[in-house]
Order: structure tokens, then C-alpha cells, then sequence
């Protein structure tokens, strides 16, 4: 037997170390190893369950899909047009500032309605084919216009009810209204459109 500390021969009953003095006991102790810890196990997080997505957080059906394809390749539209205003700036011009307005809708129209596969005509266009048509083009025109504006609503989350067919039947048999029903078309294009440029703007304030 040895000394574990100074590895001197001691007998094996001995309990000190006659060399060193060390306690045989102790140092075998000592040299004992140690049992070790078992290693802790990682905790696994619990798994999150995936969220499930529902009809209502999802676009879905055809107006959702033309509503993310909303145009927004221009500035802001205007959104604030007024039949009263466009009625007393007619008279007050004789007429003048009616065609100004119809250019700028037109203009207005084609942004928020691009892509669509339509075109609205221009003021020029406008001038020309209803002279020529002896006015039946105007008609044409403002149904376009009607059925354009319906089609293109719900790219914005819209509905509009009153299509060509009603502006067309306001300014065709409205005429026996004591000559009011152009007016009364031309009330429902205008709100229309202030309401497709209202979401038009509010979309490309978003984007911005």
C-alpha cells in the first residue's frame, strides 16, 4: 500500500502516513471520485398551435381580389365635387365650365379605373362624336361612365347600386321631369365617383 499524497510504502493498517503525516483515510477519501450530476435535461418549449385563419381574416371571393389590385400610380383625385356647384358654374359660364368638368371626371375615371381593360373617352372625343351624333354620344358617354363606376366599386370595398342603365333611363325619360333628369344623372355619377375617390385617396395615403 502508498501513500496517495507522497507516494511513500506504508503498511495497511497504518492510518497516518509515516513519511508525510497525511491521514490515509483522508486522502483515499480524497481520491474518491466524486459522482457527477446527471445533466440537466433541456426543456422543450410546448408547441405553439398554428393559428387558424378564417374567412374573415382572409381575402376571399372576387371583390377581395380586385380590391388588392386597386391602382395607386398617381396622386390624389378629387373627392369633393358638388352638383351644386357644377350646376351654378354651368349657368354662370353658359356652359363652359361643364365641359372643363366632364374633362376633368374623364381624367379622374381613367386613374382610379386603370387596368380595368376600359377607357373613358376624353373631353375631345366627347365634343366630337356627340356633334356628329347630333348628341346620342353624350348618352352613350354617361352610360359608360355609370357601368364603369359599378364595375370598378368593389376594387375599393364599395357597392354601388345605380349602374349605366339608371343614369341612361334619368337622362333619357327624366326629360318629361320638367327637364330634371340630367340632373338627377348627373347627381349619381357625381356621388359615385366622390365615393371611389374618397377610398381611392384614403388607399394611396396607406401606400405612401
Amino acid at each position: 500500500m502508498f501513500c496517495t499524497t507522497c507516494g511513500s510504502p506504508i503498511s495497511d493498517d497504518a492510518k497516518f502516513c509515516p513519511v508525510c503525516g497525511s491521514a490515509v483515510g483522508a486522502a483515499s477519501a480524497a481520491a474518491a471520485p466524486q459522482p457527477q450530476p446527471a445533466p440537466a435535461q433541456a426543456i422543450q418549449p410546448a408547441p405553439q398551435p398554428q393559428q387558424q385563419y378564417t374567412g374573415q381574416q382572409q381575402y376571399t371571393g372576387q371583390y377581395a381580389q380586385q380590391s388588392a389590385s386597386a391602382p395607386m400610380d398617381y396622386g390624389p383625385v378629387k373627392a369633393d365635387r358638388s352638383l351644386i356647384g357644377w350646376l351654378l358654374l354651368s349657368l354662370v359660364t353658359c356652359g363652359i365650365y361643364s365641359f372643363y368638368f366632364l374633362y376633368c371626371l374623364a381624367r379622374d375615371i381613367n386613374v382610379m379605373c386603370q387596368d380595368d381593360g376600359d377607357s373613358t373617352p376624353g373631353l375631345a372625343a366627347f365634343i366630337l362624336l356627340s356633334f356628329v351624333t347630333c348628341g346620342f354620344y353624350a348618352y352613350y358617354w354617361y352610360y359608360k361612365i355609370g357601368n364603369r363606376l359599378q364595375a370598378n366599386a368593389p376594387r375599393y370595398g364599395l357597392v354601388f347600386q345605380e349602374n349605366g342603365t339608371t343614369v341612361l333611363l334619368w337622362q333619357i325619360i327624366g326629360v318629361l321631369l320638367c327637364g330634371l333628369g340630367p340632373i338627377f344623372a348627373m347627381n349619381i355619377i357625381i356621388k359615385n365617383t366622390n365615393a371611389m375617390a374618397t377610398a381611392y385617396n384614403i388607399r394611396l395615403g396607406a401606400h405612401a
